[in-house]
């Protein structure tokens, strides 16, 4: 029976391989249908009741080029969906990337459903934006009907530690991140933060303890507070300062906060422009028996300042004045701030009050007091208010010197003012004050910006009447002055005499002249002032300069 049924197995094998003719006619059966009829191999071997293995009958369809199915028509509609929703949010945090900004509030106003897809690519367009990407990072983690996956936090981690200082700063918030990843909660427990705070003191903070045990010193602070102020200041950075100021309420009653810690809660609110919060900063960091510093109050006076919240900065000066401890005592550099942002803001009586203050309270003015309050009055235009801030000062004791009245000329030439420039110079004169050579540098080169090369001319004349040695600073400015007037000729006479004094030009100064030389194809004077190179910089170097300079001047002679 065996025997017989191998044999009429084999026997419909062969007679199902036999190739018959195919019909091209009109009449002829369509592809799809003659596949989906049973062949005789298989009627054959389903007939003979032995089947070794499934048969499973097939059919295909001719697609053409260009065609897609209903399911890549869905992936193309998901994938634009997905780039345009990240196009929007990365609009909107680069358009609120300021720390003042709500990106926060913006970034609800989108309305885009998140997902991790659309996280992870918002990431990835910001990768190189840590505080940005961190500060989103947080806000996604808020929604609702979201939450991070592993990637998202891998990514992130990436941003964070992709450079040693990005390391140095976010190490521990890469630790809470990780936690935060293998537990999948939303939050760090405080004793867990709290042995986070002592590993990280322990791998890289062990300098401090070192150092008190060699030099015998006592003290009296938690290690894990400096880790924790690390932590704050990284929260702070990315303008997260209500995060940072909540996980001080919950870590109060582990690790005590110092001055530092309310320092960088305080300049965290300057940072947003929050003035009222920081303010509570300071009268809760005195509360608690710390005292600010000058470095604090000038911090963030001058931040308001910047940020043009002038009457917010005085309130705090007058806190400073009222509240603070003797050494937080206004200093001359924080009355000049002061008096350079009253007179940006046109409050001129409030900027001289300010000065009177300052010296009934005896502080004591220095050089940068007179730049920064002078520079500050001459940008918006105020110079007879500087003239008169001159006056107040020589009247009360405080007559201004020649580094001070240098201070005004430079404002003076930078701008240009050339009739200011020159009553400022006769008036220093007037008053006894001998011109150094700084000031004839600065009269030269505004009179060579200005196009005046007889006005530079009658300055280096100027110098030789009152005696003042020239400097090399001013044969440069002289020499490349008179090269940018096209006069050659007085421009190499100078530097003959640069060259027959032995005098140091800086390097960049050589190179222009050579150049300035190779344009007229005087090759003796090239070599004369290339040997004179070899003297102060490398011979080779010089050597490979001047034969380039003199292909130059060759080629250009040739044409």
């Amino acid at each position: 029976m065996r025997k017989l049924c191998r044999f009429i197995f084999v026997r419909n094998c062969i007679y199902a391989l036999k190739i018959q003719p195919i019909s091209h006619g009109p009449s002829s059966t369509s592809f799809g249908s003659f596949l989906d009829r049973p062949t005789l191999c298989s009627s054959a071997i389903s007939g003979c009741g032995f089947s070794p293995f499934p048969f499973r009958y097939f059919s295909s369809e001719i697609a053409r080029l260009g065609e897609t199915g209903p399911d890549s028509n869905c992936q193309d509609v998901r994938r634009e969906n997905l780039y345009r929703d990240a196009d929007s949010l990365y609009k909107t945090v680069m358009d609120n990337s300021r720390p003042h900004d709500a990106m926060e509030n913006a970034l609800d106003q989108v309305g885009v459903v998140l997902s991790s897809k659309l996280v992870l690519e918002v990431l990835r367009r910001i990768h190189f934006e840590e505080k940005l990407a961190f500060r989103f990072f947080t806000w996604a983690g808020r929604r609702e009907c979201y939450e991070h996956e592993p990637e998202a936090y891998n990514e992130m981690m990436d941003i964070l530690s992709s450079t040693k200082y990005k390391t140095k700063q976010f190490q521990i918030v890469c630790d809470l991140l990780n936690y935060m990843k293998r537990t999948g909660k939303k939050a760090v427990p405080v004793d867990v933060l709290l042995e986070m705070l002592r590993n990280y003191t322990q791998r890289y903070l062990t300098h401090l303890q070192k150092f008190a045990k060699k030099k015998r010193i006592r003290v009296k602070t938690q290690p894990e507070i400096n880790a924790f102020n690390l932590l704050l200041d990284s929260l702070c950075k990315c303008s997260l300062v209500t995060e940072a100021e909540g996980l001080l309420r919950r870590m109060k009653t582990k690790v005590k906060p110092d001055s530092n810690t309310y320092n960088i809660l305080f300049f965290g609110w300057c940072r947003v422009r929050d003035p009222t919060r920081g303010m509570k900063v300071l009268e809760d960091m005195i509360d608690m028996g710390l005292k600010p510093d000058n470095f604090t109050y000038n911090t963030a006076i001058d931040t308001f300042c910047r940020a043009g919240m002038v009457d917010e900065a005085v309130e705090l000066f007058k806190f400073m004045q009222t509240k603070g401890s003797s050494i937080s005592s206004p200093t001359a550099r924080t009355y000049a701030t002061m008096m350079v942002a009253l007179a940006q803001n046109d409050r001129m009586e409030d900027c001289f009050g300010f000065l009177q203050d300052m010296i009934s309270s005896g502080t004591l003015p220095d050089v940068s007091t007179y730049k920064e309050v002078i520079e500050g009055m001459c940008s918006v235009g105020k110079v007879e208010d500087a003239y008169r801030f001159l006056d107040e000062m020589g009247k009360n004791g405080y007559p201004p010197d020649i580094v001070t009245y240098n201070c005004f000329l430079k404002v003076l030439c930078e701008s240009k003012n050339c009739d200011e420039a020159l009553r400022l110079y006769d008036g220093m004169t007037k008053s006894g004050c001998m011109p150094s050579v700084q000031t004839f540098n600065m009269l030269i080169e505004m009179f060579f910006g200005m196009n005046d090369p007889d006005g530079a001319i009658e300055a280096w004349g100027e110098m030789e009447k009152r005696g003042c040695e020239r400097d090399p600073e001013t044969y440069r400015a002289m020499i490349d002055g008179l090269f940018g007037c096209n006069k050659v000729k007085e421009a190499c006479f100078l530097l003959d005499e640069v060259m027959r004094r032995g005098m140091k030009l800086p390097y960049q100064a050589f190179d222009s002249f050579l150049m300035e030389l190779s344009v007229t194809g005087n090759l003796h004077d090239i070599h004369r002032l290339s040997e004179h190179m070899r003297k102060f910089y490398n011979p080779a170097m010089a050597r490979r300069f001047a034969m380039n300079q003199r292909r130059k001047s060759m080629c250009l002679k040739g044409k």
